[in-house]
Parts: structure tokens; C-alpha cells; sequence
């Protein structure tokens, strides 16, 4: 088949399980099922109980982790003192980190730091922040979060406007000319997956609505999650 007539290639959608809603006294366990199932990326919330009311996990929880897998780390940085948490998490060896807009008093610099650590920089959005608030750094940009649920805790419903969002961020991006992926965290479940995905996202976080649901085993709720992800891209292609 000639260049020419070969059929475009179908995006990859990565799912990136959330560490945070895994079995944490098995966690390794968890890990192993992730790895069989075919997931290529874990997701792990950092959080300070200061920008957000939490902490579920820790540099140790991270540290230890990282010498049970090959799978990349995916940083979601919720914490105030942005650089200090960029430094700890790199010299661990992650593969790409991701700050709030609302918290860097200091974007560009600390998208900057992230990018001297030869890790992939993303700023994440909160539901209500706007999408101009990226304007002045995509230059910086290895990829954009947007938050689907207010950010702090598993389980809560999708606020309904970010789902569009998702679409007026692809086309924010598109306009621009970037071609960045968008990463989507927040009540990823089978249901709202074809629609994320329909809209543009291209890494989604998994929790307790499809990676992590109690009605199935990792491998089966991944699975799922996949079939979901076909739909999604159907309708995204036609």
C-alpha cells in the first residue's frame, strides 16, 4: 500500500490508572494486574492538605514504587510549594509532571524547572479556570490536564460543563497550533469515557468509576475502559 493510500493511524489513548484509589496494602499487587492488562502509565496524586483539603499519598509511597515497575509516572502536582515538590519527584524519575495554573505563583519558571529535569511539563486547570490562562505558556507545554471534578478527592460526579471543555480545549489547541495531548482527571467512568474521549482528551485518569470499580477485576475494568475508548473515537472520527 502506497504512503498515500495508507489509512491514518488511530490516536492512542492512554489510560493511567490512579494510584490513589488502588489497594494501598497491596499495592504492588495492583500494579502487576495494571501491568498485565496492558496500561502503560500510573497516575499519581500529590497533594499537600493545604491547595486541596487532602494527602492520600507521599514522596515515599512514589519512591518505593517506582522500584516495582517500568511503568511511566505521571505527577498530578496539588500542593502550594510548586519547585519543591518538581525536585523531589524528579530525582525519584518520573516521567512527566503536571502543576495548577491556580497554585504556581510562577508558571513559566516552574514549567521551565520541570523541563530542565528532561520530564514532560503540563499545566492543569481547575473546573472554573479558563482556558485563556494557557495563552502565555504553551511554548512551555508538553501537555494540558483539565480537572473534571474539583480537585481533592475520588468519587465525586463530573461538573457537567467541563465535558465541553474538553472540546473547546482541542480546538484552543488546534488554533494555535499545538499539538498537545489532554489529559482529563476527575469521574472518568465508563459512562463519561466515550464523551472525553469524543471531545478530545487522550489520557485519561482512571479511578474508582472504571480502572478501580468494584464490579469487576483490574484486567476486566480495563478492558471495559477500552471498549469504552472505541466508541469514543468512532464518534471522534466520524
Amino acid at each position: 500500500m502506497s504512503v498515500e493510500n495508507a489509512a491514518p493511524t488511530k490516536p492512542h489513548i492512554h489510560i493511567a490508572p490512579s494510584v490513589m484509589c488502588a489497594d494501598l496494602c497491596n499495592l504492588e499487587a495492583d500494579i502487576r494486574e495494571l501491568e498485565t492488562a496492558g496500561i502503560d502509565m500510573l497516575h499519581f496524586d500529590l497533594m499537600d492538605a493545604h491547595f486541596v483539603p487532602n494527602m492520600p499519598i507521599g514522596l515515599a509511597l512514589i519512591q518505593q514504587s517506582r522500584a516495582k515497575t517500568e511503568c511511566a509516572f505521571d505527577i498530578h502536582l496539588m500542593v502550594e510549594n510548586n519547585d519543591f515538590f518538581v525536585d523531589a519527584v524528579a530525582e525519584i524519575g518520573v516521567q512527566q509532571i503536571a502543576v495548577h495554573v491556580e497554585s504556581a505563583t510562577h508558571l513559566d519558571r516552574t514549567l521551565s524547572l520541570i523541563q530542565a529535569h528532561n520530564i514532560k511539563a503540563g499545566a492543569a486547570l481547575n473546573p472554573a479556570t479558563p482556558l485563556s490562562a494557557l495563552d502565555y505558556v504553551l511554548e512551555r507545554l508538553d501537555f494540558v490536564l483539565i480537572m473534571t471534578v474539583n480537585p481533592g478527592f475520588a468519587g465525586q460526579k463530573v461538573v457537567p460543563a467541563t465535558l465541553r471543555k474538553i472540546a473547546k480545549c482541542r480546538a484552543f489547541l488546534d488554533e494555535r497550533g499545538m499539538d498537545l495531548p489532554i489529559e482529563v482527571d476527575g469521574n472518568v467512568s465508563f459512562e463519561n469515557i466515550p464523551k472525553m474521549v469524543s471531545a478530545g482528551a487522550d489520557i485519561l485518569v482512571g479511578g474508582t468509576s472504571s480502572v478501580f470499580h468494584t464490579s469487576g477485576s483490574r484486567a476486566e475494568n480495563i478492558q471495559q475502559a477500552q471498549q469504552a475508548i472505541a466508541l469514543g473515537l468512532a464518534h471522534r472520527e466520524g
